[in-house]
Protein backbone atom coordinates (compact mmCIF):
# COMPACT_ATOMS: atom_id res chain seq x y z
CA UNK A 1 0.00 0.00 0.00
CA UNK A 2 0.88 3.68 -0.23
CA UNK A 3 1.65 6.36 2.23
CA UNK A 4 -1.30 7.75 3.55
CA UNK A 5 -4.06 4.67 2.88
CA UNK A 6 -5.99 2.72 5.26
CA UNK A 7 -8.50 0.25 3.55
CA UNK A 8 -11.45 0.26 6.03
CA UNK A 9 -13.46 -2.33 3.53
CA UNK A 10 -13.25 -4.52 0.73
CA UNK A 11 -15.88 -5.94 -1.77
CA UNK A 12 -13.69 -9.56 -2.18
CA UNK A 13 -16.95 -10.82 -3.89
CA UNK A 14 -17.09 -8.19 -6.34
CA UNK A 15 -13.76 -9.88 -8.29
CA UNK A 16 -15.07 -13.43 -8.13
CA UNK A 17 -18.93 -12.40 -9.63
CA UNK A 18 -17.40 -9.65 -12.24
CA UNK A 19 -14.97 -9.02 -15.27
CA UNK A 20 -13.56 -5.61 -13.88
CA UNK A 21 -13.29 -3.29 -16.98
CA UNK A 22 -12.40 0.29 -15.50
CA UNK A 23 -12.08 1.29 -12.16
CA UNK A 24 -12.71 4.66 -10.28
CA UNK A 25 -11.48 6.77 -7.67
CA UNK A 26 -14.52 8.40 -5.84
CA UNK A 27 -15.38 10.31 -3.17
CA UNK A 28 -18.18 10.16 -1.25
CA UNK A 29 -20.65 12.80 0.98
CA UNK A 30 -21.01 11.70 4.29
CA UNK A 31 -22.58 13.25 7.32
CA UNK A 32 -19.74 13.31 10.73
CA UNK A 33 -20.98 10.37 12.58
CA UNK A 34 -20.64 8.70 9.25
CA UNK A 35 -16.83 9.31 8.62
CA UNK A 36 -16.33 8.36 12.40
CA UNK A 37 -17.88 5.04 12.22
CA UNK A 38 -15.79 4.88 9.05
CA UNK A 39 -12.52 5.63 10.99
CA UNK A 40 -13.65 3.29 13.87
CA UNK A 41 -13.41 0.21 10.64
CA UNK A 42 -17.33 -0.15 10.84
CA UNK A 43 -18.39 -0.41 7.43
CA UNK A 44 -20.00 -2.81 4.86
CA UNK A 45 -20.14 -2.86 1.32
CA UNK A 46 -21.28 -6.32 0.45
CA UNK A 47 -24.13 -6.21 -1.73
CA UNK A 48 -23.70 -2.53 -2.23
CA UNK A 49 -23.97 -1.15 -5.95
CA UNK A 50 -23.90 2.32 -7.61
CA UNK A 51 -26.45 3.64 -9.92
CA UNK A 52 -26.63 6.98 -11.99
CA UNK A 53 -29.78 9.30 -11.68
CA UNK A 54 -30.31 12.72 -13.23
CA UNK A 55 -26.47 12.50 -13.74
CA UNK A 56 -25.35 11.84 -10.55
CA UNK A 57 -23.85 9.03 -9.11
CA UNK A 58 -25.23 7.10 -5.84
CA UNK A 59 -24.19 4.31 -3.64
CA UNK A 60 -27.26 1.89 -2.94
CA UNK A 61 -27.27 -0.54 0.05
CA UNK A 62 -23.73 0.29 1.94
CA UNK A 63 -24.15 -0.69 5.53
CA UNK A 64 -22.15 1.94 7.51
CA UNK A 65 -22.75 1.15 11.65
CA UNK A 66 -24.09 3.95 13.52
CA UNK A 67 -21.55 5.89 15.80
CA UNK A 68 -21.77 4.60 19.24
CA UNK A 69 -21.19 8.25 20.75
CA UNK A 70 -23.87 10.02 18.19
CA UNK A 71 -26.81 10.23 20.13
CA UNK A 72 -29.88 11.87 18.34
CA UNK A 73 -27.53 13.37 15.51
CA UNK A 74 -26.60 9.30 14.15
CA UNK A 75 -27.02 8.23 10.39
CA UNK A 76 -29.53 6.18 8.77
CA UNK A 77 -27.02 2.61 8.51
CA UNK A 78 -28.06 1.77 4.62
CA UNK A 79 -29.11 5.40 3.74
CA UNK A 80 -28.14 6.14 -0.35
CA UNK A 81 -24.86 7.98 -0.74
CA UNK A 82 -23.92 10.45 -3.31
CA UNK A 83 -20.72 9.71 -4.87
CA UNK A 84 -18.89 12.81 -6.47
CA UNK A 85 -16.80 11.98 -9.66
CA UNK A 86 -15.91 14.40 -12.80
CA UNK A 87 -18.40 15.36 -15.30
CA UNK A 88 -16.38 13.99 -17.71
CA UNK A 89 -16.44 10.38 -16.04
CA UNK A 90 -19.83 10.64 -15.59
CA UNK A 91 -20.88 11.20 -19.19
CA UNK A 92 -18.12 8.61 -19.55
CA UNK A 93 -20.34 5.76 -17.29
CA UNK A 94 -23.79 6.66 -18.39
CA UNK A 95 -22.16 5.68 -21.82
CA UNK A 96 -21.10 2.44 -21.09
CA UNK A 97 -23.33 1.10 -17.86
CA UNK A 98 -26.64 1.74 -20.88
CA UNK A 99 -24.93 -1.42 -23.13
CA UNK A 100 -25.87 -4.85 -21.86
CA UNK A 101 -24.46 -6.09 -18.69
CA UNK A 102 -22.54 -3.19 -17.36
CA UNK A 103 -22.81 -2.35 -13.93
CA UNK A 104 -21.23 -0.41 -11.02
CA UNK A 105 -19.24 -1.88 -8.50
CA UNK A 106 -17.79 -1.27 -5.40
CA UNK A 107 -14.44 -2.38 -4.69
CA UNK A 108 -12.91 -0.80 -1.51
CA UNK A 109 -13.42 1.95 0.53
CA UNK A 110 -10.14 3.50 2.14
CA UNK A 111 -9.49 6.81 3.94
CA UNK A 112 -6.62 8.51 1.81
CA UNK A 113 -4.98 11.73 3.79
CA UNK A 114 -8.01 11.87 6.34
CA UNK A 115 -10.78 11.57 3.51
CA UNK A 116 -12.88 8.36 2.65
CA UNK A 117 -12.30 7.23 -0.76
CA UNK A 118 -14.43 4.78 -2.87
CA UNK A 119 -12.50 2.17 -5.44
CA UNK A 120 -15.93 1.89 -8.07
CA UNK A 121 -15.66 -0.41 -11.08
CA UNK A 122 -17.23 -0.78 -13.89
CA UNK A 123 -17.53 -4.67 -14.13
CA UNK A 124 -19.42 -7.09 -16.63
CA UNK A 125 -20.64 -9.93 -14.55
CA UNK A 126 -19.54 -13.80 -15.09
CA UNK A 127 -21.25 -16.56 -16.17
CA UNK A 128 -21.08 -19.54 -13.72
CA UNK A 129 -18.67 -21.39 -16.73
CA UNK A 130 -16.15 -18.50 -16.33
CA UNK A 131 -16.65 -18.58 -12.39
CA UNK A 132 -15.38 -22.13 -12.29
CA UNK A 133 -12.27 -21.14 -14.41
CA UNK A 134 -11.38 -18.70 -12.29
CA UNK A 135 -11.22 -20.99 -9.33
CA UNK A 136 -9.46 -23.59 -11.82
CA UNK A 137 -6.96 -21.37 -12.43
CA UNK A 138 -6.73 -20.45 -9.15
CA UNK A 139 -6.21 -23.94 -7.54
CA UNK A 140 -3.56 -24.89 -10.09
CA UNK A 141 -1.50 -21.67 -9.26
CA UNK A 142 -1.66 -22.87 -5.82
CA UNK A 143 -0.45 -26.35 -6.55
CA UNK A 144 2.37 -24.99 -8.62
CA UNK A 145 3.55 -22.43 -5.68
CA UNK A 146 3.11 -25.50 -3.32
CA UNK A 147 5.27 -27.74 -5.54
CA UNK A 148 8.26 -25.07 -5.93
CA UNK A 149 8.16 -24.32 -2.19
CA UNK A 150 8.57 -28.38 -1.73
CA UNK A 151 11.19 -28.10 -4.27
CA UNK A 152 13.10 -25.33 -2.74
CA UNK A 153 13.46 -27.38 0.79
CA UNK A 154 15.08 -30.34 -0.56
Amino acid sequence: MSEGIKVVAQNKKARHDYHIEDTFETGMVLTGTEIKSIRAGKANLKDSFARIQNGEVFLHNMHISPYEQGNRYNHEPLRTRKLLLQRKQISKLIGLTKEQGYSLVPLRMYLKHGFAKLELALAKGKKLYDKRETLKKKDAQREVERAFRERQKV
